[in-house]
Order: C-alpha cells, then sequence, then structure tokens
C-alpha cells in the first residue's frame, strides 16, 4: 500500500475537467485508489466522489492506492497533481 499527503495546487481546484482527467488517468490501473480530503474518504475512480469532495486551491489531501499496480497508478496521480492538471502555465 502506497500512501501520500498531496495539495491541490491548480488554480480552480479538483473541479469537473480537473476531475476527469484524473478519474480517466485511473481508467489504466487495477488498484484501489483512494483521496481523503476535509474528512470524508472516496473512491478516486469516481467522478461524482471526487467532486463531493469539494477541493479547492490549497486542500490537502491525502492519497492511497492498494494492488498490483500501485506503484503505476500513484505516480500517475503524483505526476497528475504536481503538473497541476495541466491547467495552470
Amino acid at each position: 500500500m502506497i500512501e501520500r499527503e498531496l495539495t491541490v495546487t491548480n488554480r480552480l481546484g479538483l473541479h469537473a475537467r480537473a476531475t476527469a482527467k484524473l478519474v480517466q488517468v485511473l481508467a489504466a490501473f487495477r488498484s484501489s485508489v483512494t483521496l481523503t480530503a476535509k474528512g470524508r474518504e472516496i473512491n478516486a475512480k469516481s467522478i461524482m466522489g471526487v467532486m463531493l469532495l469539494a477541493a479547492g486551491q490549497g486542500t490537502p489531501v491525502k492519497l492511497r492506492v492498494e494492488g498490483e499496480d500501485e506503484i503505476a497508478a500513484a505516480d500517475a496521480v503524483i505526476d497528475l497533481f504536481d503538473r497541476r492538471f495541466d491547467e495552470d502555465s
């Protein structure tokens, strides 16, 4: 199991476009992926779940990945957060 603390740094936070990108990236992996923020834990492969986090810029998020391809899945999520969901220049 991999756990990592992340921070939402893109200007608009986890809005619809960023959430769709996250879910799309995770669709390629078999591992279970959860995000926890503001006292809620959600399935990161669920658009509705991620949207319910209402995680704006600066929100700390805990990533937990467990499964056969957990390293690659965690790396993909971390990279997406690091790239600010390709939204900010």
